[in-house]
């Protein structure tokens, strides 16, 4: 089960739902229709999909029509397990399993995103996670903090989460035929990929670009990416003087990586980012914020960690790697080392079969 999503969460669902299947295990994915249009649950071999209208937000009717519809799947369905990914997903889906009857399904939550903090917003958020933590047989997190969040708020059995990035395709890289982030043969590449919304931090980027303006060769930022900041970073990147390339959405992120001198990850918070793995697996240096499971991923070895939203710790760091050809070889060799230790899909489908096993006895001998 899941609710609206445009990225990572519905392509985490996608896998787990491909990998079960493909071991036997019949799947049903349930969640908004224009979700299986943009990742094409249905066309998965051995998995369904029935649309269930999950608003981004708290919609009070749509809301309750939802858990209603739940409920009737549910019961008609009576899976052993359910999966719900998501905060709101899972509050909504707690709901509808209570009901369920003779026998209700073991509850499984993957929460994937940390809650907004303050105001209306954090606090419905805080009744969602109330909800989870209370409801659930298990709750998976994708990163350490969370995983404190949900023990804090109650939550009887908490794990974490495994999120792999798909493997690397083994076939040569076709040139891409958008505008690119061609800097010229002598000026290095600061490299930025995620979309362009408030939690990549792209704006403590472009600050910390001030800092290494003056090294030669001038190196270019390139922040690839498209959302709903666009026009405001593109104005701040002016304002400052900065040279910053914004190519948008890119199909050849792998070359982007290939090419760039440094990676930057200035994030407000991260899961398990599937960028970070594929710039580990690249084995370009690193430059992140110490936010999340960023620093489960990356150890104190493979990046320079730095604290969210200080550009001159950020910009210090990056013109470090710039400037420090024995520190980018080694922060190359580390990423690499780290790179190998990173769970692949097949592991992350069987722990999640693992987890289903458990908590389906524990389900039916509380």
């Amino acid at each position: 089960m899941l609710g609206t999503s445009t990225g990572g969460t519905a392509r985490h669902v996608r896998m787990l739902a491909a990998g079960a299947a493909g071991l036997g295990v019949p799947v049903e994915v349930f969640g908004p229709a224009r979700t299986d249009r943009d990742f094409g649950f249905g066309a998965v071999p051995g998995v369904g999909f029935t649309p269930v209208d999950i608003a981004d937000r708290p919609r009070v009717r749509r809301d309750l029509a939802a858990i209603r519809r739940l409920h009737r799947l549910l019961g008609a369905w009576r899976p052993d397990v359910v999966h719900a990914h998501g905060l709101r997903a899972g509050a909504l889906t707690a709901i509808a399993v209570a009901f369920v009857r003779p026998a209700r399904p073991a509850l499984i939550v993957t929460v994937h995103n940390a809650p907004a903090a303050g105001g209306v917003t954090g606090a419905i958020y805080r009744v969602l996670e109330l909800i989870v933590a209370r409801r659930a047989d298990s709750v998976l997190c994708v990163s350490p903090d969370l995983q404190e969040r949900m023990r804090s708020a109650g939550a009887r059995q908490v794990g974490p989460a495994l999120v792999p990035t798909p493997p690397l395709s083994s076939a040569p890289l076709a040139p891409s035929t958008s505008a690119g982030p061609q800097a010229g043969p002598d000026r290095p590449v600061v490299l930025g990929v995620g979309r362009l919304a408030p939690q990549k931090g792209f704006g403590t980027l472009l600050q910390a670009a001030t800092r290494w303006r003056d090294v030669q060769p001038e190196p270019v930022l390139v922040i690839a990416g498209q959302g709903p900041l666009e026009t405001e970073l593109k104005s701040q990147a002016a304002a400052l003087g900065i040279d910053a390339r914004f190519p948008g959405q890119r199909d050849d992120v792998p070359a982007l990586l290939a090419a760039a001198a440094v990676f930057v990850l200035p994030s407000v918070w991260e899961g398990q980012p599937l960028i970070l793995q594929e710039a580990l697996r690249a084995g370009v240096p690193i430059v992140a914020t110490r936010v999340g499971g960023t620093p489960a991923l990356t150890g104190e070895d493979a990046a320079l960690l730095v604290p969210s939203g200080d550009p001159d710790q950020l910009g210090d760091a990056v013109r470090a790697v710039l400037t420090g050809p024995a520190l980018a070889a080694r922060l190359r060799q580390a990423a690499r080392d780290r790179a190998r230790a990173l769970p692949t899909e097949a592991d992350a489908v069987t722990a999640a079969l693992a987890e289903y096993t458990r908590a389906a006895k524990t389900a039916s001998h509380p």
